[in-house]
């Protein structure tokens, strides 16, 4: 395996979002096809080098290496809401519950308090109405949004809702022991993890990270790929839930094929396919009757044609320097 290789077999793509999510309305990325299957490079823009390193291991994993057989051929995935009005929350839970079967939606949130509280009641309104009085389950996720103070305020508010948990409220570690000592709504760490700068040293202190949550969030694919997510799931006391990066259909096989290793139970943040306008398959992963299967794809050739021209030719060529950078990053955390 060498850089050329990758270069070779690599496609640039642009997939367009229904809307903004996360500040992204096109997501882009590259494809790269190998003996095992595809694998997807598309660190968001902010990613360092270092960290799309790891990336592009997820990628070569699921191209070159091997995965676990799973354990189940299906997994239970929750609906997204962005950060988006009350009016169009309540449309995207009833076409998530009454479309695609999903009973647990997680929530963007820390775009305000007034303009969070207005989006977490009509998405409880909306599941009462869809399932009945209390029986779809509300998550949130504020990406380190809070400070403390803020955060302490915002979930006393926000409880009344009924929230089965709330993924990263702040970025610190003492304002997350803060807040979990202070409010009953209970915590799931995610940038803690998949942006450690040392995964090794973060098995070693995984203990720790039972002080400040009571489930941790796996992402696979940022982190670098299924073997690397098994050892750190491995070392951590606290439940998991695995969770996408906004990948193609094609990347999203990485969590799904995680998920259903661990033989998960729980729902799992994975239905971003409902997120995304334009795809690299004919027909992008839906849920189906709240749960999607365990299986690799291969992309469309038509449509993974018309994303590859989305892209652009400069916009491609920033994508080819990118994987390069990466490389050269991997190739010397690994010397």
């Amino acid at each position: 395996m060498d850089e050329r290789t990758l270069l070779a077999s690599a496609i640039p793509f642009a997939l367009r979002m229904r809307q903004s999510f996360r500040g992204i309305e096109v997501r882009e990325g590259m494809l790269i096809q190998g003996p095992s299957g595809w694998g997807e490079f598309a660190p968001f823009d902010d990613y360092d080098d270092r960290m799309a390193a790891r990336w592009l291991g997820t990628a070569i994993e699921a191209a070159f290496g091997d995965w676990p057989v799973p354990r189940r051929t299906s997994v239970a995935v929750n609906a997204i809401i962005p950060a988006v009005s009350a009016d169009a929350a309540a449309v995207m839970v009833r076409d998530a519950v009454l479309g695609d079967g999903c009973t647990t939606v997680k929530v963007k949130v820390g775009t305000g308090l007034a303009a969070d509280e207005a989006r977490v009641a009509s998405v409880r309104h909306s599941l009462d109405v869809a399932l009945g009085h209390g029986r779809g389950r509300i998550r949130l996720d504020a990406n380190a949004a809070w400070s403390g103070p803020e955060a302490i305020t915002a979930l006393r508010r926000l409880g009344r809702y009924g929230i089965e948990y709330v993924e990263q409220p702040c970025a610190s570690a003492a304002d997350l022991r803060q807040v979990r000592a202070s409010c009953d709504v209970p915590i799931a760490i995610d940038e803690h993890i998949r942006q450690a700068p040392d995964l090794q040293a973060l098995r070693e202190q995984a203990a720790q990270l039972a002080e400040l949550a009571d489930l941790a969030i796996i992402k696979p694919t940022p982190m670098g790929g299924i073997a690397v997510a098994l050892a750190v799931v491995a070392s951590l006391p606290i439940p998991v839930v695995v969770s996408g990066a906004m990948e193609s259909s094609v990347g999203l096989a990485v969590p799904t094929t995680l998920a259903g290793i661990l033989d998960l139970d729980i729902a799992c943040g994975l239905g971003t396919g409902a997120l995304l306008a334009t795809d690299v398959v004919a027909e992008p992963i839906r849920p189906i009757g709240g749960l999607v299967s365990v299986a690799r794809r291969a992309p469309d050739l038509d449509a993974l044609l018309d994303a590859r021209n989305a892209l652009g030719e400069e916009r491609g060529q920033w994508w080819r320097e990118r994987l390069r950078r990466a490389w050269a990053a991997r190739e010397s955390m690994r010397a």
